[in-house]
């Protein structure tokens, strides 16, 4: 059983962090089981590529644009099934679909954004997003949309971290780099995509 935090982060915004889930030898099935690849995307008008490497996995019809790009779903693979499973256990919510980000070493990271797209909610408290964390330990932080205050949180092997509520509207987050020596991390981030109207 793992010991859950509570956050309350006012505004409605809302996170909870479940440490230590059991998910030995996950990111090893992982990394052989994933798709991995590097992505590209444009800003100012230049094409950059992401720090990072990127999967994304689903049911059917849970395509999802982010960054200017749409993404397609590949199926579920064992592994992503079973923690899929544990995370909707260990939350009490429904996913399905899961974005997976390899960090690969300390250089790699996340710039500061909110999961706050239509498809995962029409209702900015309906975006709710679960991140499972394997591998090294990483910082994760917070940054308030107007007062700049912020919340970091250490995140290693099998923590998850929900953000639940407004965050996405009230919130901004990021995994910054760090000089310091560090492995591997991978990070899933499990999300309830919505069929929109066309």
């Amino acid at each position: 059983m793992s010991d859950v935090e509570h956050e309350d982060l006012g505004q409605g915004a809302r996170v909870e962090l479940h440490r230590e889930l059991p998910v030995a030898g996950a990111m090893d099935r992982l990394l052989a089981e994933l798709p991995l690849a590097e992505e590209s995307y444009r800003m100012g008008g230049w094409t950059v590529k992401a720090p990072r490497l990127v999967a994304f996995h689903g049911d059917p019809g849970t395509g999802y644009v982010y960054s200017g790009l749409h993404h397609e779903p590949s199926p579920w693979t064992p592994t992503l099934g079973e923690l899929r499973e544990r995370v909707q256990e260990t939350t009490g919510l429904t996913f399905n679909a899961v974005l997976a980000n390899l960090y690969r070493q300390g250089s790699d990271s996340m710039g500061w954004h909110a999961d706050a797209e239509p498809e995962i909610g029409p209702a900015p408290a309906d975006r709710w997003v679960a991140s499972l964390s394997l591998g090294a330990a990483r910082r994760f932080v917070l940054k308030h949309r107007k007062t700049g205050e912020r919340r970091v949180y250490e995140l290693g092997e099998g923590d998850l971290l929900v953000m639940r509520g407004t965050t996405q509207t009230h919130w901004r987050h990021a995994l910054p780099k760090t000089k310091k020596p560090v492995g591997p991390r991978l990070n899933l981030t499990f999300r309830h995509i919505v069929q929109l109207p066309r």
